[in-house]
């Protein structure tokens, strides 16, 4: 007996699903009914012969088998998706400018970046990592053409992707922040920066007293400096090295604000190339940074 081709737009509803936790949620993401996508998952589970879903409180988890179909729809799935943008890809030529900050050079987005290249070889890439403002200006001189940039979400060329928690981070086994009648050790970004603010303002309106231990204007010093001890520092999660924690409420620490993350561009008609890559970054962050 053959065995059955699984659909791959069901497979994207499975992933979507998965990632969402109910076939609400997935139907509206995929625009699709929520009845024509519990036909989906039905026909699949008919397929395979195994139930993929159980209930857990309102919402839906995997069972074992539907872990296994989704690890391998992922592959599956970006296999396709690569083919044909290898194919497509090819026939787009030019220049595109990119700008990120540190939060995320090191994580996904140089994954992203080095797949857009392969499927896009005919394009050339320049990527600048650089503070969030700074950023911003380079893009405004016309320095760069596409920038992530976490912050400025009231700019009117401000596309929001997603909406980031900040987060108190300290070395892993550091002491307990804060202690009683010392004040709080802080290792901070040089101003203007805008967590540095949102921290500073957080303290202060908790009446804990802080000091400004360790200040730079470069991530990976920042990180250096916070896993020496000299300081806890806020940033999002996004990155945070496996040398450093996050510190909270339980630790004595006020609550902070989140940061949005948006995407912003100073070409009103994007050129093809533009377009493509900007594609990219928006199907990765929604991926990694999905709630």
């Amino acid at each position: 007996m053959p065995l059955p081709n699984l659909d791959m737009d069901v497979m994207r509803t499975l992933l979507a699903t998965q990632r969402l936790g109910s076939l609400n949620r997935a139907a509206e993401r995929v625009g699709r009914s929520q009845s024509a996508v519990s036909q989906q998952m039905r026909k699949l589970e008919e397929q395979v012969g195994e139930p993929l879903f159980r209930r857990q409180g309102r919402g839906l988890v995997l069972t074992e088998a539907g872990d296994l179909i989704l690890s391998y729809a992922r592959r599956i799935l970006d296999l396709n998706d690569e083919a044909v943008r290898a194919v497509r890809g090819a026939r787009v030529e030019g220049m595109v400018r990119f700008g990120l900050p540190g939060d995320f050079a090191e994580t996904w987005l140089p994954a992203a970046l080095g797949q857009f290249k392969r499927t896009h070889p005919a394009v050339r890439v320049e990527v600048a990592v650089e503070r969030n403002g700074v950023l911003l200006e380079r893009m405004d001189r016309g320095e760069l053409d596409l920038v992530l940039v976490m912050g400025y979400e009231t700019r009117p060329d401000a596309e929001h992707l997603a909406t980031l928690p900040m987060a108190w981070i300290g070395s892993v086994g550091g002491p307990p922040a804060p202690r009683a009648g010392v004040p709080l050790d802080l290792a901070l970004y040089n101003p203007p920066c805008f967590f540095r603010r949102a921290g500073v303002d957080a303290l202060d309106s908790a009446n804990i007293r802080w000091r400004l231990a360790y200040t730079t204007a470069s991530l990976q010093s920042l990180w250096a400096g916070v896993a020496a001890g000299l300081g806890i520092t806020l940033r999002t999660a996004a990155g945070i090295p496996s040398s450093l924690r996050r510190l909270g409420v339980k630790e004595g620490l006020p609550p902070l604000p989140a940061v949005e993350l948006c995407l912003h561009t100073g070409h009103s008609d994007l050129p093809p190339a533009l377009a493509q890559l900007k594609r990219v970054v928006i199907e990765t962050a929604t991926s990694n940074l999905a709630a």
